[in-house]
């Protein structure tokens, strides 16, 4: 059998699309020693480029980028060489922490003592025990020569630099690159604005306007969290004794910036130093109990006001991002996981072939309100779906939950099963379900009006007219009835009574209901995308018939299925036409005002 042209396309554009990804990521693994100071350099250019612009208007474009840059890398310089040698000092401090150490060893072994901590320790004695009886001693024969490398001296007292030669020769790259960047960014930003914004000006400049935006937002929120944290910690630890505080504080601060492992570094560190350093264990517990309530602080309150929504990446797509950026690039990768994600998300936003990558990783709601609860209603998943609607009802305006979720869901069925997406059965099974949660949501209605007291309202106002009897017919089955049980519900708090007419009628049928009836208005809900002929034919015999009874018809639908316009139902004698339900219940009680007495019809 052979396959379709358009299904041939689409995997082939699939596998293509694949492969380019793949391409990608390989290049960006075999070229990280270029790659990854390139990232670092365009961040701190991104920092670096607002302070630069401000100082330029003084000092002139070249002495601006090297005042800026020279300050920033000095004092980075400098707080590592004052990280390093308070390490250093550390490090030679630790002995004198033997005491504490071994009093909290013994503390701990006193404390698995007979226990099952000690019979693990001896399990795995014994596992040992056998292993080494079982391997034997290592003999060599007597005539045996065992060779030894002979240590070569030369130049072993260059042997120091090789550790640093690599991340001195990455900051200097680094250095010279993000000098050239920011007196070249003017000039950089409209190349790069002519390779890509060929044809999409507008689109590009966005993207770049946005990219620029948000990194220097995200950077500038989470240091002022860091900061504060790192104040936090280094005032804390001081008051608790704990040696070096100024080292955790800014060990802490610096953590914070890797995503999820950096707070658990930054808070391990110090704690284990002050069970050396403290005796006893009420002191590192109450550090303990320090970072504890710390990382709460920052976490619910610090990043919740400053923080929140600056980076526009999803908490799920940030942790896949940081595993892909450490695989990647290592540290440094996961150092800028986030900035890149970012700027990734952007260009899906923007650029129309990585829109996926957009949908996929930001953080904006991945459905609409009203997709999702058709989605759920697909699904057969009416818990959920009742979930969303409660959601909305506490949220939102309670009653334009009808317009917001319930309609719109009898709109996409109906459209789906006139594009043959659905079959009847599914179709039906949709307006079942929202025929159910139309009862449910009224109950919710109505207790959250009731939580809310009202004096003197549009109720008692409405009470003062006479009541209103409305004849209201579905043009095309069940949706239309379900969403004239919609309108019955938005109008209960109205003098107004609307007899839904459940069976179907000729035209000339409800011609002779209305004439027996007497009744002065008419409702006809016909929902879109279904055309409207029909209701016209209705909406002509009836106004023939009965000239002075209002005919309001409901072509109620979500905005992108709703009528451009209703004139041809005007024309055919329709009093009003209504898209939304809200806007029928204010026609509704208009009327009320102006309300005609039963009128007889023309027979």
């Amino acid at each position: 059998m052979e396959i379709p042209v358009e299904r041939r396309q689409r995997t082939t554009k699939a596998w293509v699309t694949f492969a380019g990804c793949t391409l990608v990521v390989g290049v960006l693994y075999a070229a990280q020693a270029v790659l990854v100071p390139f990232a670092l350099a365009v961040l701190i250019a991104f920092v670096l480029a607002p302070p630069v612009t401000w100082l330029e208007r003084w000092l002139g474009r070249v002495p601006a980028v090297l005042a800026a840059v020279t300050l920033v890398f000095v004092l980075l310089g400098l707080a590592g060489w004052g990280l390093a040698s308070q390490v250093t000092g550390l490090a030679e401090d630790l002995p004198r922490y033997r005491v504490n150490i071994l009093a909290k060893i013994a503390d701990v072994r006193g404390a698995g003592k007979g226990g099952s901590v000690e019979q693990l320790q001896k399990t795995i004695d014994d596992i040992k025990k056998n292993l080494d009886g079982a391997e034997g001693p290592a003999r060599t024969g007597s005539g045996s020569v065992i060779l030894s490398p002979e240590r070569v001296t030369a130049y072993s007292s260059f042997m120091w630099l090789g550790p640093i030669v690599g991340p001195l020769t990455t900051a200097g790259l680094v250095l010279v690159m993000v000098i050239f960047m920011l007196l070249e960014r003017r000039d950089l930003r409209d190349r790069l604005i002519r390779l890509f914004g060929n044809g999409q000006l507008t689109a590009t400049t966005k993207a770049f306007d946005e990219a620029g935006t948000r990194v220097s937002r995200q950077l500038l929120m989470q240091s002022l969290v860091n900061l504060t944290y790192g104040t936090a910690v280094g005032l804390g630890l001081y008051l608790l004794g704990v040696p070096y505080p100024l080292v955790w504080a800014a060990f802490g601060a610096v953590m914070r910036f890797i995503p999820y492992v950096g707070p658990v570094l930054g808070a391990g560190a110090p704690i284990l130093v002050s069970l050396a350093a403290l005796a006893g264990w009420v002191g590192p517990l109450w550090v303990i109990g320090l970072f504890v309530v710390l990382e709460l602080f920052t976490n619910l309150v610090l990043e919740t006001v400053l923080y929140a929504g600056a980076a526009g990446v999803s908490q799920v797509a940030l942790l896949v991002s940081v595993a892909f950026w450490t695989w990647l690039w290592g540290p440094l990768g996961l150092l800028m996981a986030t900035p890149l994600t970012v700027c990734v998300v952007v260009l899906g936003k923007h650029v129309p072939g990585l829109g996926f990558v957009g949908m996929l990783m930001a953080d904006t709601p991945a459905l609409a309100a009203d997709h999702g609860y058709y989605q759920r209603l697909l699904a057969r998943d009416q818990s959920e779906a009742a979930e969303l609607i409660e959601r909305h009802i506490k949220v939102d305006v309670p009653a334009s939950v009808y317009d917001a979720l319930l309609l719109p869901a009898l709109n996409y069925a109906k459209r789906d099963r006139l594009e043959e997406r659905l079959s009847a059965e599914e179709e039906n099974a949709v307006i079942e379900a929202t025929r159910e949660l139309v009862s449910d949501a009224a109950e919710w209605i109505r207790r959250a009006k009731a939580k809310v007291p009202v004096v003197g309202g549009e109720s008692d106002a409405a009470a003062a007219h006479p009541p209103l009897r409305v004849i209201a017919y579905a043009a095309n089955g069940a949706s239309d009835e379900v969403a004239l049980m919609m309108l019955a519900n938005l109008v209960d708090d109205l003098p107004i009574t609307l007899d839904i007419t459940k069976t179907r009628l000729q035209a000339s049928e409800l011609v002779a209901l209305v004439q027996e009836q007497q009744v002065s208005l008419v409702c006809i809900a016909d929902l879109p995308p279904s055309p409207a002929s029909k209701t016209r034919y209705l909406v002509k015999r009836l106004h023939a018939a009965c000239p002075d009874v209002h005919i309001l018809v409901g072509r109620w639908a979500s905005p992108g299925l709703a009528d451009e316009s209703s004139q041809l139902l005007r024309e055919a004698g329709a009093t009003l036409v209504a898209s939304t339900l809200a806007e029928t219940r204010a026609q509704l009680k208009g009327l009320l005002e102006t309300a005609r007495p039963p009128v007889e019809c023309a027979s």
